[in-house]
């Protein structure tokens, strides 16, 4: 009985904090617990409409070096009322080629509607909305926005996350001067804690300088 109790405690200790991960790699609810999120991957309110591949759990995985700088950002925020809500961050490679496939099944437009209603599902490649490699996959890179604390609503940016369109690239002439503003709000506090932001989403934020710039991780969320 003695020799089979520790490795009965691995186990446990396995199932209920989840896998070992890559060294470099955090659960970012380890290092800040205040951060929110809406995996949205994990459930069918995205563009796809079901689950994707390798989301197995609700929870944040980012690179350690990433979650320090998030930790920074959240700080900052939290002293005016606001919190970071993260909708992906690490993302698997099982994942990138679930995309990959469903994008080539073009009769498949479930979530046309609401993610992508003026773009011809043959032209995401084209455009560049879905790819066979993504920064995702190397740990350092986040999908996020601001919530209010006190009320837990969504700051409105002029569009939603992972819409396919202009209406998603950072000021565009169609959206609000308040929308603007919460954009800039969200750029400028990334930037300030060295995220580089991409132009055509809102919401994507790299870590300038990423420990893995080059790797391509494959290892599920769970």
């Amino acid at each position: 009985m003695k020799k089979i109790l520790p490795f009965f405690i691995f186990f446990i200790s396995l199932f209920s904090f989840g896998q070992t991960l890559p060294e470099g790699f955090v659960y970012l609810s380890d290092v800040d617990k205040t951060i929110q999120k809406e995996l949205r991957y994990l459930g069918n309110n995205n563009f796809i409409g079901k689950t994707i591949d390798g989301y197995h759990k609700n929870c944040i995985i980012v690179t350690k070096a990433s979650a320090d700088a998030l930790t920074k950002v959240q700080k900052s925020l939290q002293k005016e009322g606001y919190s970071l809500k993260i909708f992906d961050a690490y993302r698997p490679q099982q994942a990138v080629n679930h995309f990959v496939r469903w994008a080539k099944v073009l009769e498949d437009t479930l979530m046309k509607k609401a993610y992508y209603p003026d773009v011809p599902k043959s032209e995401l490649f084209k455009r560049g909305y879905i790819a066979s490699r993504s920064g995702h996959s190397r740990g350092s890179t986040v999908d996020l926005t601001i919530v209010a604390i006190k009320t837990g609503k969504e700051l409105d940016m002029g569009s939603s996350y992972d819409f396919f369109g202009i209406t998603s690239h950072y000021l565009p002439k169609n959206i609000s001067i308040e929308q603007q503003k919460n954009r800039l709000l969200l750029r400028n506090i990334m930037i300030k804690n060295n995220f580089r932001p991409y132009k055509n989403e809102w919401w994507h934020f790299t870590l300038r300088y990423e420990p893995f710039p080059k790797t391509y991780f494959n290892f599920p969320i769970e």
